[in-house]
């Protein structure tokens, strides 16, 4: 390994920060005149950052193939009858009550698998904050309902990885195609190979293209999947 895959390494196992992010945003900028661009035109993107726990990885499962604006609405609910949102508190709530906040069927089975998980410790969310990212998403994708783009929002948002690229994201795959011209839009597959020369900045890259899908008129009703 060289010199420069070892730092690259190293950089993706910490926590981006605004000093970093900054940093990122300067290499993208030379390296992408486009993303350059979006700065230029709309300044810095927000971090975007999440407390990592329970609640917030949750949260992103609500997130699931509905608007953020729905999904936050059925969050807030679930916080004003469990102040306190444990694993614990949230496995009291039977299924009538989950149904009347909000949850669908199988958003009620997938949240309850995850509050099951961490109850019993086998899940120990902690312990992921200083794992690598390959090891992070196989522990949570044991889960049922935990597929890559809820485990790519929470290394991105949550854990502050510096180098996590969601490409199931459909605002991401839409500022994408604006971006560049495309006549159709990337795939997921297409969305991996043309942001590989991005390492290892690609959640700032992805945090630009968030800031210019919601700054641009691209905003969809669906902004994930």
């Amino acid at each position: 390994m060289t010199v420069e895959e070892t730092a690259a390494q190293t950089l993706k196992l910490e926590s981006l920060t605004e000093e970093s992010l900054t940093r990122g945003l300067m290499v993208l900028a030379n390296l992408d005149s486009d993303l350059a661009r979006i700065l230029e035109t709309l300044g810095p993107p927000p971090m975007w950052s999440r407390e990592a726990g329970f609640a917030t990885l949750l949260c992103i499962i609500l997130e699931q193939q509905v608007s953020v604006a729905a999904a936050r609405a059925v969050f807030t609910r679930l916080c004003a009858v469990v102040v306190t949102l444990t694993p614990e508190n949230f496995l009291i709530l039977d299924d009538a009550q989950l149904k009347a906040i909000g949850f669908s069927r199988q958003k009620i089975l997938y949240c309850r698998g995850l509050a099951q998980a961490i109850a019993t410790g086998q899940l120990d969310l902690t312990k992921l904050q200083t794992m690598d990212e390959t090891t992070i998403r196989t522990e949570l994708k044991r889960l049922k309902g935990i597929g890559d783009w809820t485990v790519d929002i929470y290394l991105l948002m949550a854990l502050q990885r510096p180098d996590v690229f969601p490409k199931g994201d459909l605002a991401i795959a839409i500022a994408l195609q604006k971006l560049k011209n495309l006549a159709t839009r990337p795939t997921p597959a297409q969305l991996e190979a043309m942001t590989q020369h991005w390492r290892p900045w690609r959640a700032v890259a992805a945090r630009l293209l968030w800031h210019y899908y919601l700054n641009k008129g691209l905003t969809n009703k669906k902004i994930s999947n």
